[in-house]
């Protein structure tokens, strides 16, 4: 498997409400081990991708192919576009259309997790609590769907302990063993962003979509995310796609960056060639492509 096979692949997609286009004809690609950064001045529409992405829209128009296995997988697309099946799978490899699917099988089957601009914690309940909820389906599976997990069936006692084991392993991580027993809205605020991606990932996804993780934390919560992104990459076989604001996030951990403006990809590259690109500029400044040079040397960059 080669490393940097497309692990998603967005094409033409577009997405209007009534007469707005928030998203316009849009096509990208997000690579298999790296980190894509999806970012843009607000009302960019960056938000309504991930939505279609993890099925909480259904797109106008246009496809959003999955694979897991590797990138041969999305030589099935155009197979899979002429017929009405939303999956394929064979030797190893695997390829979801996600445009096709329920939000709740995105995540379960096409194994894609998200995290929220807004923290959506459970609050009452504990830290530890909050990772086992992200379990809920293998939990599940291995109580038959029935009360089999009440009366101490063996194989959910198993389980059980696996799920606990994973949660922990997590909590190491993240640095809140100590914390385990304590409502997760007591933590900290960059310490419920950092819970909030550990509960994402024990449910072992392939890609994780984070909505700006690193809005609202200060310096060295921000290092500390950094650092537990850049783990995940590294450790745990996930691609990354994240929404975020914080240009030094960008920078410093992405492989990958798409920009938005008025819901229109305006450039597409490494973090250097996104940084230094006219359009880029142009529309975080905004003024036309042609004023770029006489505001620069205006205000000094």
């Amino acid at each position: 498997m080669a490393e940097h096979d497309a692990i998603l692949r967005i094409d033409h997609l577009t997405m209007r409400f009534g007469g707005l286009t928030a998203v316009d004809d849009l096509s990208f690609e997000a690579r298999r081990g790296e980190i894509t950064a999806l970012i843009g001045p607000n009302g960019a529409g960056k938000t309504t991708v991930f939505n279609c992405i993890t099925g909480f829209y259904k797109p106008t128009e246009g496809r959003m192919a999955l694979a897991h296995g590797s990138g041969r997988a999305l030589a099935q697309v155009d197979a899979l576009t002429a017929g009405p099946h939303q999956s394929w799978s064979g030797d190893g490899e695997a390829l979801y259309l996600l445009e096709r699917m329920d939000d709740h099988d995105v995540s379960a089957k096409a194994k894609v997790a998200r995290t929220f601009q807004n923290i959506r914690l459970f609050g009452g309940m504990t830290v530890l609590e909050n990772l086992m909820v992200a379990q809920h389906h293998p939990l599940m599976r291995a109580s038959g769907y029935t009360f089999l997990g009440l009366i101490g069936w063996p194989g959910y006692r198993r389980a059980e302990r696996a799920a606990v084991e994973k949660s922990k392993a997590w909590l190491e991580r993240i640095g809140l063993v100590d914390r385990a027993d304590e409502p997760a809205g007591s933590l900290p605020y960059g310490a419920q962003r950092r819970l909030e991606i550990a509960r994402a990932m024990c449910s072992d996804p392939v890609l994780l979509c984070l909505d700006e993780p690193a809005a609202g934390l200060n310096p060295r919560e921000s290092a500390d995310l950094n650092e537990l992104l850049l783990s995940i990459r590294r450790d745990d076989a996930t691609s990354l796609l994240l929404i975020e604001h914080d240009m030094s996030v960008v920078m410093e951990i992405s492989d990958h960056v798409v920009v938005l403006d008025y819901g229109k990809k305006i450039s597409d590259g490494t973090p250097s060639f996104v940084k230094n690109d006219p359009k880029v500029i142009a529309a975080y400044l905004g003024v036309d492509d042609e004023e770029v040079d006489a505001v620069e040397a205006e205000v000094g960059l």
